[in-house]
């Protein structure tokens, strides 16, 4: 939920008259492209405070908007991260407070930037995944290109041995079959 936000809602009512402070807070999270109202009833005169911060997700920014139970706008910031708003309640009824992150356009932006970068972490992966495998073909290549120099010598040297045991042979198989002459010289005859 990259573009989605978290919501620190601090709402805070103060009644004077009676001495006593009532306050709550809620932190909840706005999904892409949401609206989410909360609702609470308050009397006329009560002296209250909105106040709200994105803790985390998107460009830490939100559309606030506060209505009296006419529907009259008392308060409407639009992309903001935190703000404050103190006010005193013009008549008895059940107040809403909204948060959107609607701007469609800027999280839309926001979803396509993740998704760019996503893609981009992949594709650096892939080109490490590519480079590391020439390497290993080039070692391969070399090593196989190697052992094809070796093997070449050693089979150029094993036809020179086999020649030269062949001749050898030859030539001792020839003197054992040879006519030796003996030769006797007469002395005085």
């Amino acid at each position: 939920m990259y573009g989605s936000f978290r919501m620190l809602l601090q709402a805070l009512w103060a009644q004077l008259l009676c001495g006593w402070v009532l306050g709550s807070e809620l932190t909840f999270e706005l999904p892409d492209n949401a609206k989410q109202c909360f609702y609470e009833d308050i009397i006329m005169g009560t002296k209250c405070t909105l106040e709200f911060q994105v803790v985390t997700g998107g460009h830490y920014d939100v559309d606030c908007r506060l209505e009296d139970p006419d529907g009259t706008t008392l308060y409407k910031e639009m992309k903001k991260q935190y703000d404050s708003f103190t006010f005193t309640a013009p008549k008895n009824g059940t107040y809403k407070f909204c948060f959107s992150n609607e701007f469609s356009t800027f999280t839309a932006l926001t979803q396509m930037e993740s998704a760019c970068v996503s893609i981009h972490e992949a594709l650096k992966s892939v080109i490490d995944y590519q480079t590391h495998f020439r390497l290993r073909e080039a070692q391969g290549r070399s090593r196989a290109e190697d052992l094809n120099t070796r093997v070449a010598f050693w089979s150029i040297g094993e036809a020179i041995i086999l020649l030269v045991v062949s001749i050898s042979q030859v030539v001792l198989l020839r003197s054992f079959f040879s006519d030796k002459k003996t030769t006797t010289t007469r002395i005085g005859s």
